[in-house]
Order: C-alpha cells, then structure tokens, then sequence
C-alpha cells in the first residue's frame, strides 16, 4: 500500500469508523512532595502537578491540528495519595482530593487520578484514612477519581478491604444521590492493579515509574467493526486475522501521537494501553463487534468465546505495533460507555452473572454498571470478592465500578452524561452474602503465586 492509501485509509478510520486516541494521560511522581505540614505538603502537590503539567492540554490539541486524529481527553495520575499524605497531620485526607481538583481546573484536564490506596496485603493508617475520604472527597470534586486495590495474585484478597469497600461504594451513592449517584462512576475497586494504566477511573502514577511519564491510551472498535463487514462468512482464522491487522494500524497512529506529546512536552515516553475502549456513540461500540463475529445479540452464548479471540488478536497485533506496550490493553467492556452493551441490557440478553463471565477473557471487569440503590453493602462487597478472584486466580487484572443508584430500581435508567453515557439498572442476585463478606480476614493467594 503506497503513502498516499494509508493517509486515505486514515482519514476514513477517523471521519466514518470513529478512530480517535481515547486519552494522553501524564503520570507525574509526588513522592517528594511528603511533608508533616498538611497544608504545605498541598502545596507542594499543586505546584508540582501544574508546573509539569502546563503544557498537556495545548499540546494534546496542537497534536489534534497536526495529524487530524481526535484526541478525546487529556488527564493526569499521579502517586496513590495514601503514601504521599502518609507524613501529613491531617486526620482525612478531602483537602488532599480538593487540590488535586483545584489543579485538574488550573490546567483544564479531564480527570486526575491517583487518589488511591494499595491494600491487597493490609492497611496502613493512611490507608484506612484515605478510604475512609473517598464518599466525601468524591462528592466534592468534579475531576477528582479514585481506585483501592483489595488483592493480587501473589498476596490473596484482603477481605477486610473489599467488606470496607461495600459500605463506601454505597456512602459515595448516597452523597452524589442528586446526580444518580456519580461518584460511584469516579471510583473502581481492582485486583491486580497495573502501575502504567491511563484510563480513568483506575489511573494512578506507580511507584516504579519514572518522575513524568506520559501513556497514551487508543481506541477503535468502530474501525475493528469496519474491518470485520468486510469478511462476513470467512472463517474465524480470517476474522483473527483482520483485528490483528486492524489492531497494527490502530496502534501505529497511537505510536505517533505518543511520540509527539513526548517529544514536545520533553517527557519520556511510557506506555502505549491498546485497549478498545467504547463510547455512548452508535458506531464505536465492543459490543457490535461481537456481533458482527456471529453472535446474535451481545449477552448470547459464544459472546465469552468471541471477545476471549477479539482480546487476544488485539493484543496479538498491538504489540507488534509498538515497542512499548503495557495499561491494560485489550477489550474494554463498560455498560454505560457502549450503547450495543446497552440496548443488550434492555433487551434482556445480557445479565450481571453474564457479565461477570466475559471479565475473565476481557481488560479489566464489571464495569460502569448501575444497579438498585438498595442493593445491601454486603452484596456490593461480594461481587467484588468474585471479581478479585478471577483476577487473583488468572492473574489478570480485574475491577469493579459498581453504581447503586440511590432511589431507582430495575426498569429505570441512569444518565451520568459525556464519555459516561447512560445504563438502565440491572438486576442483582438476592440472595444474602452477609455471613461470609461479615467473616474478613485474608483468602490466601493461590499456590501458583508461589514461584521465586
């Protein structure tokens, strides 16, 4: 194919087939921003994050005005909050959340991520402080999330956290009631969190990162749909085939954009996330996909097996994309954010128990799923205990963005707006989990973590 068919062939995958790099987010480091000094240890964080991170926004829309391709949001992670503000006097942690917003503003990014705690082993008293802050700093913010990991594979699930979880998922719920609960939307629950991830609500800047990293997070199922038309009735090692292609030219235009923010923020390149990440917009959706492999409604027996073959050749292509791959990358499935998982939701074809089984072959898990307000604290916690052993047990990540949306039940719908989009409210299992989330303690990790 000469040049001037893959400018062609770019320019359609952006105008007709919805391509765009999902987000340029900045990992900055504010481990040298610690102080006993609450206020000053404030401080620090918001000069740190908007001296490094002032050029974010006008670089990302230069890079738009360059190359043609949409870039949709620009963000920032930063350190998990609890080991900065560990020194700190402070008895909560909300004013901590405030600056990173108060900083997200000053800059104009989308999100900032990173008001975080890493409990799959126990807590430490910042820890238990930080968590005990996610309902109110969440509710107080606008651009502020949040992520607590309760297991990984060589620690178990710390079953106290994810008890602790169920209560704070429903006081966020509670808080943000005005707004069919969104604060839930802003906050997910991990096993097996990944340092390097730029998609929010999970981001956070790792320990083992650099001072400022910039990871760039692609999209693209609208072209991967496209692609799939285009072979319907071949066999499956055709339509392996045709993502794994499709998957390389996605990546490809992700590696420029990469390069470019790096090069012109002068901040080394991290990570490329691959990851198919869907949209409200008809057209951009992980579910069509599945569709147009053969199944006849998202939720149909066969949809595990399609995306566990969709997820794997995209990774299968990505990586022979790009040097630098690492996030999440894969298939995203979040019911909100695609409007195939949607109207499989209203139409009764796919369920939570469904879901549940997809997340074992996808990128992370249940996710952006709205459920009864009165869904019992206990239940929420259980869901994110079978979750966490998946990921434990596959030693892949998983997570839970659950949002009991308070005063609505099954047959109503919750509108959170933006990249966020809309979910009718599913179904949960009533019978009770109390007696065993009521238990704690620590499920020991599996025996094949033992391997030094």
């Amino acid at each position: 194919m000469g040049k001037l068919d893959n400018i062609m062939e770019t320019i359609k995958m952006i105008e007709k087939e919805k391509l765009d790099i999902r987000t340029i987010t900045m990992g900055i480091s504010l481990l040298d921003c610690c102080d006993f000094n609450g206020k000053r240890a404030r401080e620090k964080i918001y000069d740190k994050i908007t001296k490094y991170g002032e050029n974010l926004v006008k670089v990302g829309e230069d890079i738009e005005v360059k190359y043609g391709i949409p870039i949709i949001n620009k963000r920032i992670s930063v350190t998990p909050i609890s080991l900065v503000a560990a020194a700190s006097n402070y008895d909560n942690y909300i004013g901590f959340a405030k600056t990173l917003d108060e900083a997200a503003k000053t800059l104009g990014v989308n999100f900032i991520g990173g008001f975080s705690a890493l409990v799959q082993k126990g807590y430490s008293k910042a820890d238990k402080i930080l968590i005990d802050s996610i309902p109110e700093a969440l509710s107080e913010t606008e651009r502020v999330c949040s992520s607590v990991n309760v297991g990984d594979t060589k620690s178990g699930i710390n079953m106290d956290a994810v008890r602790h979880m169920g209560s704070i998922i429903k006081e966020t719920a509670y808080l943000t009631r005005d707004r069919d609960s969104i604060g839930c939307a802003k906050l997910v629950v991990f096993a097996n969190a990944v340092e390097d991830n730029p998609f929010m609500a999970g981001a956070f800047h790792g320990i083992g990162e650099g001072e400022c990293v910039i990871n760039v997070g692609v999209s693209g199922p609208g072209v991967v749909k496209a692609a799939l038309e285009k072979v319907r009735g071949e066999s499956i090692d055709v339509v392996c085939e045709t993502i794994k292609k499709t998957a390389f030219k996605i990546t490809r235009a992700g590696q420029l954009v990469a390069m470019e923010a790096s090069k012109m923020l002068n901040v080394p390149w991290g990570i490329l996330d691959l990851s198919l990440a869907p949209t409200p917009a008809v057209g951009d959706s992980v579910a069509r996909i599945l569709e147009e492999i053969g199944i006849e409604g998202c939720g149909g027996h066969g949809t595990t097996a399609a995306l566990a073959l969709l997820n794997d050749a995209v990774k299968k292509g990505g990586i022979m994309a790009s040097s630098h791959v690492g996030g999440l990358s894969g298939a995203f499935i979040p019911v909100s954010e695609d409007e195939g998982m949607i109207n499989a939701v209203k139409s009764g074809a796919l369920n939570l128990e469904k879901l549940e089984a997809m997340t074992c072959v996808c990128s992370v898990g249940l996710d952006m799923i709205a459920i009864p307000g009165d869904t019992p604290e206990t239940t929420i916690s259980a869901i994110i205990a079978d979750e966490a052993a998946i990921g434990v047990i596959n030693k892949k990540t998983t997570a839970v963005r659950l949002i009991p949306v308070y005063g609505k039940d099954l047959g109503d719908e919750a509108v959170f707006g933006g990249l966020l989009g809309r979910a009718p409210i599913m179904a949960v299992n009533k019978l009770s989990s109390a007696d065993f989330i009521m238990r704690g303690g620590r499920i020991p990790a599996p025996v094949h973590s033992f391997k030094n």
